[in-house]
């Protein structure tokens, strides 16, 4: 089973497994009851500065993964991707990124799905 991505916002699923909110910003008008978490992993977030400077534009999305990808494995994020790959193993996949965008395929949950998947 691959990994799966969601929106915060869309209604839980029986088929969600494992919920890890990916933000590093608590999403707006979610609270913490009905997010209906088992993680939240804000240190994996991209850094305030590459958040800030993709915007959400899908057409920096290409550099912006290229960057994240570059902070995941010399930033600050590595030591929560690598307990992010320890609960993905642990769950055999059976796991959900939760991400508050409304792009749902350009985003960092998009990135780490792809990281996670491959291992």
């Amino acid at each position: 089973m691959p990994v799966q991505i969601k929106r915060i916002y869309n209604e839980e699923d029986q088929n969600d497994g494992f919920r890890v909110l990916v933000d590093r910003v608590w999403p707006r008008g979610m609270s913490k009851e009905s997010a209906n978490l088992d993680e939240w992993m804000k240190n994996i977030g991209p850094s305030n500065e590459l958040r800030k400077w993709f915007n959400h534009d899908p057409e920096k999305f290409s550099e912006f993964k290229k960057k994240y990808k570059d902070e995941l494995q010399n930033g600050d994020q590595n030591e929560e991707l690598e307990e992010l790959k320890d609960l993905t193993k642990k769950h055999n996949k059976h796991i959900t990124l939760l991400f508050s965008a409304k792009d749902e395929n350009n985003n960092q949950a998009a990135v780490l799905k792809e990281i996670l998947d491959r291992q």
